[in-house]
Parts: structure tokens; C-alpha cells; sequence
């Protein structure tokens, strides 16, 4: 199946609703991730030209915008999602490039970063040259972290303060992209992703637990 991945533009804004409503879906799916955002903030995105859609003719495929932190020094692509109805056509990874591609464009010298709960979204990172690395290591500019807090873990997040979450932290630094993987790196990639399993299987398991005692207090 083709799709058309582009730089969204005016024309585009129609689809502002419906990206955010699939970005909320996604996030109660995954029960976790994804922030919610409202389609007046997609269109800020689209009008700005920091954002990347798919189309399958006039069909939404897919999205992906970029944010800006600490005076252009960070720069995350965030809110990524795709239409249910086109998964399986490798859509994700082609947006994740283009989105990739386009922050390189705009901002050559910014780091580039991301957080996330998706093993599918890590494995794309780390074939674009993204590091797995400490929330420390990330921005410090508090409105991308007041951007976690529609998100249902956002608890974790602050009774840690702030050093971690069920999400994985990963970097591109364009300084060092010259350096080679080592195997400490890979092993730090692994240990995220190991954390990150169990702490999301003991969250269901206290779910499911927390869903029986209901059901027996209401019988």
C-alpha cells in the first residue's frame, strides 16, 4: 500500500480532530504513553510546519509532530500514532523518519530526544541513531515535563522526582553519531527495556487485583 508522507500544511488542519482523538485511543490502549492533545495544539503544529502526516489518498495514515525545548537546544518529535486501519505496512518507522529528517532540517544543531513506553518505537529510534539515556541527560525546560501530566503515570514520574518513569528516555546527539555503539550502551538499552516490562506488568497485575476486590465488595 503507498502513502504520502509529507510536511503537513493548511490543507491538513481538517484532520486535527481526528489525530487527537487517535492519539487519546492510543494512550488508553497501551494504558500508558501518549499525552493528550487537543486539536487546537495539532493545528498549531500543522500551521508552524513542525508536523509530518500520511495519507492513504484522503485517508489519515499516520502523524508526528516536532516540539522545541530550551531555546532550540532539545528538540523531541512527539504524538506519534497510526490509523488502526494501516497498521502492518511498516507506516510508523517511515514517519518516524520523515519526522527525523525534518527536525534535522530545522534545528542541525539541537539534540534530539524522546520518551517512550513502545518497544516498537525504541527499535526505530535506535536504527536512527538514538541512545538510551537517564531523564537527567534530557531537557531540564519544565513545560515539556508539565506536558506528562495527562498522562496516567504521571504519579511515577513525580514521586521519583523526575529520574524515571515507565518510559524509556533516548537521545541523538549529531557530536557523537561519529562514535561507535558499544556493548555497555546496548546493554543499558536492554536494562531500559527489562524495567520498563516488569514495572508495566506489576501496574496490571495491581489493576486486575484492584478490579476483583470491586467486584467482590459489590456482590
Amino acid at each position: 500500500m503507498e502513502f504520502e508522507i509529507i510536511t503537513a500544511g493548511e490543507f491538513h488542519l481538517k484532520y486535527a480532530v481526528q489525530i487527537s482523538t487517535l492519539m487519546e485511543q492510543a494512550a488508553l490502549q497501551r494504558g500508558t504513553g501518549i499525552a493528550k492533545r487537543t486539536p487546537e495544539y495539532i493545528c498549531e503544529k500543522i500551521n508552524q510546519g513542525k508536523a509530518i502526516i500520511a495519507l492513504q489518498k484522503e485517508a489519515l495514515g499516520g502523524f508526528c509532530y516536532i516540539e522545541t525545548w530550551g531555546h532550540g537546544k532539545y528538540v523531541a518529535n512527539s504524538g506519534l500514532i497510526v490509523n488502526p486501519d494501516f497498521r502492518g505496512f511498516g507506516l510508523g518507522k517511515k514517519i518516524k523518519k520523515a519526522i527525523f529528517n525534518l527536525s534535522r532540517e530545522k534545528y542541525p544543531d539541537a539534540k534530539i530526544f524522546g520518551i517512550t513506553t513502545s518497544l516498537a518505537v525504541m527499535k526505530i529510534n535506535s536504527n536512527l541513531g538514538y541512545k538510551p539515556v537517564t531523564f537527567s541527560e534530557l531537557t531540564t525546560d519544565e513545560k515539556f515535563w508539565s506536558g506528562c501530566q495527562s498522562c496516567k503515570n504521571y504519579d511515577i514520574l513525580t514521586r521519583t522526582n523526575r529520574s524515571h518513569c515507565l518510559c524509556t528516555g533516548m537521545l541523538y546527539d549529531h557530536k557523537t553519531m561519529q562514535q561507535p555503539t558499544t556493548k555497555i550502551q546496548d546493554r543499558e538499552l536492554r536494562w531500559q527495556r527489562f524495567k520498563r516490562f516488569v514495572m508495566l506488568h506489576g501496574l496490571k497485575t495491581k489493576r486486575k487485583m484492584m478490579a476483583g476486590l470491586k467486584k467482590k465488595k459489590e456482590k
